[in-house]
């Protein structure tokens, strides 16, 4: 058994069904348990947002708050640092001699680039990742992840009768922190005024065990099917998104409390319908792990992409709702309000984006990166290049008539008022040799 041991907490904000965190725990006499704030969150990125934006960073405040609550009561501590992974963990390892640091795996390729960089620079510490933000690991899986098919029919048909692990319990006891160190967390970033704590979405692990159970007390898993393409409603859906994307919640715990459902309450298609959606979460997660940095290329990984642009003044009009369609502006003014959005109005938004704007996919994904609390790497850029004809839809580009999916989802156009949809604008100002448009014309 190592002396002391490094756990670096990821996206696995939880003690509860942790198993990284269980087999870091079993394997030390003391345990240190580390968080990372990377300054880089909070930088413009390559497409011109950041990657953190100001209610995803109020809701991984709040959950690693939690969590902080969640060692405390277990006589541990947890070290929050304002820097990158990479260098915490070398700094740690090399003032401490810690030769042992385990975390979750990673699907993200820059995760993995640092978690790489690190093995190969540090040859003498051994460095462990265990499956916790999946419902199967690579082991139970029926295909090596590089061998993962190319759609998700094809692995939903080869996964969904897999038997499931049920979820670990939180432990009562676990190792005594590190001595020797200063816990005082480092100066962070502030938590804006703008992006105050939300009665319906707010981060942790006990809040997110309390929607799991509230969700499956009600009749709503029994008509899921019929009501999940809601533009809005919180009933409508199950809402567990949020804390699954930082693992407050773990897909075998949704899973096991839908099991319970179906056989104390009742199972039909709509009950199977949430198992069919965890297991799209399942697949992009693999699909993010085998494709690596293609993930974030404009051909995807099919290679091949349909002409487009970067027009600023139109990314500019789709991320304020400012444009020509009033669906549209609904949903990206709910987006920047709350960091939430139905899954039908992301497609809508994305499909508006890709075809009607004509913009690089990519400026889209990441401006989602930077507002939703629910961001998931693989979710997120796996389903714009899906939409984008980039990635694993067999159909190719998906374009939806906006006026139809009006009509059908917001018929009365009470969720455009709601949120203000109706002000339009003409799509441009300017002509393509940079001339102004007159409105008039």
């Amino acid at each position: 058994m190592q002396d002391t041991v490094l756990f670096l907490f990821t996206n696995d904000l939880r003690l509860s069904d942790n198993p990284a965190f269980l087999a870091a725990a079993g394997n030390s006499r003391r345990l240190l348990c580390c968080f990372c704030v990377d300054p880089c969150w909070f930088r413009p990125g390559r497409f011109t947002t950041h990657p953190m934006g100001k209610h995803r960073w109020r809701f991984l405040r709040e959950s690693i708050k939690s969590l902080e609550g969640q060692l405390a009561a277990r006589q541990q501590k947890l070290l929050i640092r304002f820097q990158t992974p990479r260098t915490t963990i070398r700094q740690l390892v090399m003032a401490h001699g810690i030769r042992r640091v385990y975390r979750s795996r990673q699907v993200g390729f820059e995760e993995n680039s640092y978690w790489l960089d690190l093995k190969q620079s540090l040859p003498s510490v051994q460095f462990t990742e265990v499956e916790t933000s999946t419902l199967f690991n690579a082991r139970q899986l029926p295909f090596k992840p590089e061998d993962l098919p190319e759609t998700y029919s094809q692995f939903r048909r080869k996964v969904e009768q897999l038997p499931l692990t049920a979820p670990a319990i939180a432990p009562d006891l676990i190792p005594a922190p590190m001595t020797g160190l200063n816990y005082q967390a480092d100066p962070l970033p502030p938590v804006s005024q703008d992006s105050l704590p939300s009665t319906l979405f707010t981060g942790g692990e006990e809040n997110g065990q309390n929607q799991l159970t509230r969700y499956f007390l009600t009749q709503q898993p029994s008509t899921y099917k019929e009501t999940r393409n809601a533009l809005q409603g919180w009933e409508n859906s199950t809402k567990f998104s949020p804390w699954l994307a930082l693992g407050c919640l773990s897909p075998r715990q949704v899973a096991d409390a839908l099991k319970h459902y179906e056989s104390e309450v009742t199972a039909n298609e709509s009950t199977y319908w949430i198992f069919f959606e965890l297991l799209w979460r399942e697949y992009f997660q693999w699909y993010s792990l085998k494709h690596g940095v293609r993930l974030f290329s404009l051909k995807g990984i099919k290679r091949s992409h349909r002409l487009s642009c970067f027009y600023p003044e139109r990314f500019q009009k789709w991320c304020a709702g400012n444009t020509p369609w009033p669906i549209v502006n609904a949903c990206m003014k709910e987006l920047k309000a709350t960091g939430y959005l139905s899954n039908r109005g992301r497609q809508l938004v994305a499909s508006c984006f890709i075809h009607e704007l004509g913009i690089d996919w990519r400026y889209g994904a990441a401006w989602f990166e930077e507002q939703l609390i629910d961001y998931d790497v693989g979710s997120n850029w796996g389903n714009w290049q899906y939409l984008a004809g980039v990635g694993a839809d067999p159909r190719g580009i998906r374009h939806f008539d906006l006026e139809k999916q009006t009509r059908q989802y917001d018929p009365n156009g009470t969720y455009i008022r709601y949120w203000g949809g109706e002000k339009t604008s003409p799509l441009d100002s300017v002509d393509a040799a940079d001339w102004p448009i007159d409105p008039k014309q």
